[in-house]
């Protein structure tokens, strides 16, 4: 499973000019599934994401987490991070989970990061939707996490 994780003081997306998602302060969270991907790999996300400390404390230091920082999170599913470039010139995507194998860890991730953390704002896309996706970057903070270590 990989993400890409941008800081953000605001961000929203679309589906057919309707805003369907939108938190303030937090994260968000661009989530790929991989076709080896398992909820091992869903529960590594889920319990590192909203620990990471990437909120600044009082001195300007990054040591606060999401959740010390009471800021919400915005999860879009994101199927390209899987795309390989590395050969031509257009994208592969064979190591990109199913549409309908990644949409059930794509919404179990949402569910479970919910339960876990029920004063956390979670808002969501919609999967395989073309979304418009809008935000302000706080820093720009931005982080790459792959739960099989791969970078």
């Amino acid at each position: 499973m990989r993400a890409v994780i941008q800081r953000v003081e605001h961000t929203k997306v679309e589906v057919e000019q309707k805003v369907v998602g939108e938190i303030e302060k937090g994260l968000l969270v661009f989530l790929g599934i991989g076709s080896e991907d398992t909820k091992k790999d869903l529960e590594w996300m889920v319990n590192k994401i909203p620990n990471l400390r990437i909120f600044e404390d009082d001195q300007g230091k990054m040591n606060r987490s999401l959740l010390d920082a009471e800021g919400s999170m915005l999860v879009i599913s994101q199927f390209t991070l899987y795309g390989n470039c590395q050969k031509g010139r257009r994208p592969s995507f064979s190591n990109a989970a199913p549409p309908e194998v990644a949409k059930e860890l794509y919404d179990e991730f949402c569910v479970t990061i919910s339960k876990k953390h029920p004063l956390l704002k979670v808002a969501q896309g919609i999967f395989q939707a073309d979304m418009k996706v809008s935000l302000i970057n706080d820093g720009p903070v931005t982080l790459l996490l792959d739960s099989k270590g791969t970078f």
